[in-house]
């Protein structure tokens, strides 16, 4: 027990230990650091003598804050782990009111205190503790006490105490509402919470803590006031739900289930399918109408099912109880069936001016003719042409169908009358529309009314408009239409009359809106009536309106039924049509004109003329068409003149021809003059395309002048042809290597890597030759050169294989260089023996002296 002021000294026990502290204190008596020194030497003293030297030191310094912390510190280690109901609690509660009166402006011993009363359980006495910290400390330091006062308001149950203090807190601390708002959920005083959470949705200003935004914040509230209608009554929540719904109309279908589900759980179910109905009758998203039909038909499911477990467990049910059920399940069963609708409506309200809705729309009610026509009525006066997504005449047209089909063909009428006096965005919209009238009096066998109406279609406007002009309504430039005038071809010539047909097809051509098809439309139908001239006209009316590559089928169509109506009969007239046609024709279109040219000159005209077409059509179709163009014309010059007279052909063709066809032609070319038995002829020609062809590349060719020479040749022809390919062989070898040199020279100066696994091997081999190079030059500086062949009995695998090495026989290489000529005689013998060839007398001053000893030495055979 702390010890009064009345204490005498001479009643202490004190020990020799303690003397030089005593001596200290007497000589600074107000010194805290010599008596904090003497509290530090009786720390393990008995908790009276510490207490007692605590006590002297505050009765000569009662204001030092590190005498009265320390002191407090120390008595609330002695009564630590006792019963709170024990008196010496109460003894240190004195010892801190006595420290409060010269410490009450520290923080520090006021949060002691007030966490060591909390501890004690003593609710009253803690709250009036911590009011009194706050009264005596200044407001900036209000923020170290609240936390210890709201965790002493969330420890016991004090819900009234809690709320009142809460509600001083807020006006310190506005922003720690959320706080309060989840406080007053845990105590269960849901309408203040709503109260609170709807303050704070209506500051703009406030800021969440928690990182929620105001969005979810009114989530939130929504939830809490729709669910718990029984205790949330100070708030309007119909009002504060439907203001969210004109705030956030992404959420629509939340807010508006949640004010559903607010009447629900209050009981008032028919006001809740009011909500309801009301819902998915203004929702504007498919998301939004989903989530409003699920909750809305899950009501109408939980509903009927309740009345049916009421009824199951009544025995005998009521005739009310019956006809309440019925009209339940006949609600639920009506509520599925208009899903579809209601779904077509929601994307009705997105865009009212989507025609391919309003047609779903139309399906929908298949089998109500009365709803039908008022959709139809509806659409097309709700739809506007310029802001329509689709084609708006499809409406007007299905529409007068509808009434067609149903036998109402006046009502149809009057609905096209309607349909072509709306201002559509484009004029083969109002086209369509009629087009699609007049096949409608077309399926009624109307066929005057029906060219009556086309005739009214295509009449000219009281002045002239350009037919792309949009400020121009599509009334007033409807008469240019191009389907528009077809059609009414069409009809005329099935009902009209020869004049009234050819009137439209002039008309069409006057206002320079044809097509070719139509000018060989209008060609074939004066055929028909034997109008002869009168077509061929159409067709040059047509040439002049215009120009290739459209004019092309015109001109084929006149220059074909001219040949098959007039021939040979009009040959000038007809020539002078083609050579009219074949000025400026482009060359993809030029080779059918040609033949068509050729084949005229060859029926009735002279052959030279046929030639001169044939040889203009080589130069004037496209370069693929060429080859097969100059085959036939050779084939034709050979029919007429004979075959030496393609001679010049070929030599042309070979000359003009890209060089894939050029080698073409020359293997014809020599075969063709080795038939003509002019072998010497056949021979240039292969070494002339020998020049164009990589033996790499064109290994047919090669193959082919080999065979020709094994036929047709002797040993010299073919030790020529072999040194022709060999140097042609180096020719492409040195371009290409040149090629090569340059790309790894610009790799090398420039430092980049090769882009690809050629040029890499290349460089690599570019490198290895540099190396050994350099490794020459060390040993001397002199270039020793050896023959090809492996020297000093090298075993053969040692060799290196060049994979572009040219297989020559070393036969013939040996004939190079020996004399003997009885070696190249066996030397033939064996290429006879390995390629069945044919044989011929030779004469016999081709081999000279040889041929007199092999001779010689067969008769001497014989005679052995």
């Amino acid at each position: 027990m702390p010890i009064s002021s009345e204490v005498n000294l001479a009643e202490v026990f004190f020990n020799e230990e303690d003397l030089p502290y005593e001596e200290e204190i007497l000589r600074n008596a107000y010194s805290v650091k010599h008596w904090m020194r003497y509290v530090e030497h009786k720390r393990n003293a008995p908790r009276f003598v510490i207490n007692t030297v605590f006590e002297r030191a505050l009765k000569e310094l009662p204001g030092s804050y590190k005498l009265w912390y320390n002191y407090l510190k120390t008595l609330r280690k002695q009564v630590k782990g006792k019963c709170i109901t024990d008196g010496e609690y109460e003894e240190v509660n004195n010892a801190f009111e006595r420290a409060l009166v010269f410490m009450h402006k520290m923080p520090r011993i006021w949060m002691d205190y007030c966490a060591f009363m909390t501890a004690q359980c003593k609710i009253t006495r803690t709250r009036q503790v911590f009011d009194r910290a706050l009264r005596a400390l200044p407001i900036t330091q209000h923020h170290r006490i609240w936390p210890l006062y709201l965790d002493f308001l969330k420890r016991f149950d004090i819900p009234e105490t809690a709320v009142r203090v809460w509600r001083r807190y807020l006006k310190l601390c506005p922003e720690d509402a959320e706080e309060y708002v989840e406080f007053l959920q845990s105590i269960g005083h849901l309408d203040e919470a709503a109260q609170q959470l709807a303050s704070i949705v209506d500051n703009e200003h406030f800021v969440s803590k928690h990182g929620k935004s105001n969005h979810q914040l009114w989530n939130e509230l929504c939830e809490l006031i729709s669910k718990n209608p029984d205790k949330v009554h100070s708030l309007n929540v119909d009002g504060i739900i439907r203001g969210g719904l004109r705030r956030y109309t992404d959420q629509l279908g939340h807010l508006w289930n949640s004010l559903a589900g607010y009447y629900v759980r209050s009981g008032l179910f028919d006001r809740a399918r009011d909500i309801y109905e009301e819902a998915i009758q203004t929702v504007t998203t498919v998301r939004d109408f989903s989530q409003v039909f699920d909750a809305y038909a899950q009501f109408e499911e939980l509903s009927l099912s309740k009345v049916m477990e009421l009824l199951e467990r009544n025995p005998n049910p009521t005739e009310d109880q019956e006809i309440d059920v019925e009209l339940r399940m006949a609600r639920f069963e009506y509520l599925m069936e208009r899903r579809l609708l209601l779904l077509n409506s929601v994307l009705l309200r997105q865009n009212p001016h989507n025609v391919a809705e309003w047609h779903k729309r139309v399906e929908l009610y298949e089998g109500k003719p009365h709803e039908i026509i008022n959709t139809y009525t509806e659409a097309v006066h709700t739809v506007q042409p310029k802001l329509a997504v689709g084609k708006l005449y499809t409406l007007w047209v299905a529409f007068a169908k509808f009434y067609e089909t149903n036998k109402q063909l006046a009502d149809a009428r009057v609905v096209f009358e309607k349909a072509v006096q709306v201002d559509y965005l484009k004029v083969d919209e109002l086209a369509s529309v009629w087009c699609e009238w007049a096949e409608m009096e077309i399926r009624q066998e109307q066929y005057e009314e029906a060219l009556r109406i086309m005739q009214r279609a295509t009449a000219m406007p009281k002045r002239k408009v350009a037919y792309h002009d949009d400020t121009e309504t599509v009334q007033m430039r409807v008469y240019k239409s191009l389907k528009l005038w077809s059609m009414y071809a069409d009809l005329e010539e099935s009902f009209g009359t020869f004049k009234t047909c050819k009137q439209v097809y002039d008309r069409i051509i006057d206002l320079k809106i044809c097509t070719p098809q139509i000018i060989i439309n209008y060609g074939m139908f004066l055929e028909e009536h034997n109008y002869f001239e009168e077509a061929f006209k159409a067709y040059e009316k047509g040439i002049a309106l215009f120009k290739w590559p459209n004019v092309y089928d015109i001109w084929n169509t006149y220059l074909t039924k001219f040949l098959s109506r007039y021939g040979g009969q009009k040959l000038e007239r007809s020539r002078d049509l083609f050579e009219q046609c074949l000025d400026g024709c482009p060359p993809e279109l030029a080779k059918n004109l040609y033949l068509l040219y050729a084949k005229l000159e060859e029926q009735h005209g002279l052959a030279r003329h046929a030639m001169a077409v044939y040889e203009r059509a080589t130069t004037a179709v496209k370069e693929e068409e060429m080859y097969a163009m100059f085959n036939l014309y050779i084939k034709k010059a050979a029919d007429i003149y004979g075959i030496p007279r393609t001679r010049q052909i070929y030599e042309k063709a070979i000359e003009v021809l890209p060089e894939a066809d050029s080698r073409k032609m020359c293997v014809l070319f020599a075969e063709m003059e080795t038939k003509l038995g002019e072998i010497d002829r056949a021979r240039a020609i292969y070494a002339h395309c020998s020049q164009m062809c990589d033996p790499r590349v064109t290994a047919d060719f090669w193959q082919t002048w080999k065979e020709f020479e094994i036929r047709h040749g002797n040993e010299d022809t073919m030790r020529e042809m072999l040194r022709i390919k060999r140097s042609i062989q180096a020719t492409y070898n040195t371009q290409i290597n040149m090629m090569s040199a340059a790309l790894i020279n610009a790799a090398v100066t420039t430092g980049e890597p090769p882009k690809d696994a050629m040029r890499a091997l290349e460089v690599k081999a570019a490198e290895t030759t540099a190396r050994a190079i350099a490794a020459v030059g060390a040993t001397g500086g002199n270039i020793m050169f050896v023959r090809g062949e492996t020297q000093g009995g090298a075993a053969k695998e040692d060799r290196v294989v060049n994979p572009d090495e040219i297989d020559i026989d070393d036969d013939e290489e040996e004939e190079e260089d020996d004399d003997d000529e009885a070696a190249g005689d066996e030397n033939g013998e064996d290429i006879a023996k390995k390629i069945p060839i044919e044989r011929q007398s030779i004469p016999a001053k081709v081999f000279g002296s040889l041929r007199r000893e092999v001779e010689e030495k067969e008769e001497n055979d014989m005679a052995e």
